[in-house]
């Protein structure tokens, strides 16, 4: 199994999944952003922290029992560190940064993160290039991470794009797991930011045209269960719901599951089946009844 994923959401579902199936995720990298001197790849260390079992579970981000002492000092340094890096999170990136620096591409990178981190699965970036997502809004153009971290979310959003997307590749090693897998996953992390870029590499959607595809929505009602997502569906002409989710991944998608208060959609849309079950993961015995609901319906 193939699973396609961002932050938050799928790495929730991936903590029941691991004691249940073997799969390779591949992640987003368009939120990616060099952060004093270093790679920061937030949804790749947010599921390798998860696979490795070191995950912050209260914020889903970062190290569990991490400090924060040098981006303390820092600002008080009078350095404009936007992001909260945590010590043992920042050594990672580090780790990571000098990789590239001495020439291994962000694959290859992960790779040797992941064996020192002692995680099994493979994960894998979506493109070794650099694909920045970035969000129009009514106070200028801007990073993703500059709208969501350091300007909360606030700025009204009227566009996202993904600068850089026309000259990315999928990577071999992306490439053969998805021809190799019996069927792919989409997490339920939030379709616009965090998977569209990935099917919106060259030669990715056509690969998922020819799986069973099965998506979990992140969104609840009209409501994201985390994160931006209703903002950014709305700015790319999407209805907040999980129908919308399904418009967002309709070119591939065969089974969309959403969650028991959702129930009502089932059988609404004519293209893709719709299924419920209890959604909402908040805690790892919630993961693992998503995950065996989900390896149920294949």
């Amino acid at each position: 199994m193939a699973v396609l994923s961002g932050g938050t959401g799928t790495p929730k579902l991936l903590r029941g999944l691991k004691e249940l199936a073997d799969f390779a995720v591949i992640v987003n990298t368009a939120e990616d952003i060099w952060i004093s001197g270093n790679r920061v790849s937030p949804d790749i260390d947010s599921v390798l922290y998860t696979l490795a079992g070191i995950i912050d579970d209260e914020k889903w981000w970062g190290i569990k029992g991490d400090t924060f002492r040098t981006h303390e000092m820092l600002l008080k340094l009078g350095w404009d560190e936007f992001m909260a890096i945590g010590d043992l999170d920042r050594a990672v990136h580090i780790f990571r940064s000098e990789l590239l620096r001495k020439g291994l591409t962000l694959t290859e990178a992960t790779r040797e993160l992941r064996k020192a981190l002692g995680v099994e699965q493979e994960v894998l970036p979506m493109c070794d290039e650099d694909v920045e997502t970035r969000i129009v809004t009514d106070e200028g153009d801007m990073h993703f991470q500059e709208f969501w971290v350091k300007r909360k979310g606030k700025p009204e959003v009227i566009d996202v794009y993904f600068r850089g997307i026309e000259r990315a590749r999928a990577t071999k090693d992306v490439l053969r797991v998805l021809k190799s897998c019996d069927f792919v996953l989409i997490g339920p992390s939030n379709p616009i930011t965090s998977i569209m870029p990935i099917f919106s590499i060259r030669g990715v959607k056509n690969f998922l045209i020819d799986k069973t595809v099965i998506a979990v929505s992140p969104i609840v009602g009209n409501e994201a269960v985390s994160g931006p997502a209703g903002k950014f569906m709305r700015a790319k002409g999407y209805e907040v719901s999980p129908l919308g989710v399904a418009d967002v991944y309709k070119d591939f998608l065969d089974i969309l599951v959403v969650d028991d208060a959702d129930r009502h959609l089932i059988g609404k849309y004519d293209e893709i089946k719709v299924v419920a079950t209890n959604t909402i993961m908040k805690t790892a015995e919630d993961s693992k009844r998503l995950a065996e609901f989900i390896l149920n319906l294949v």
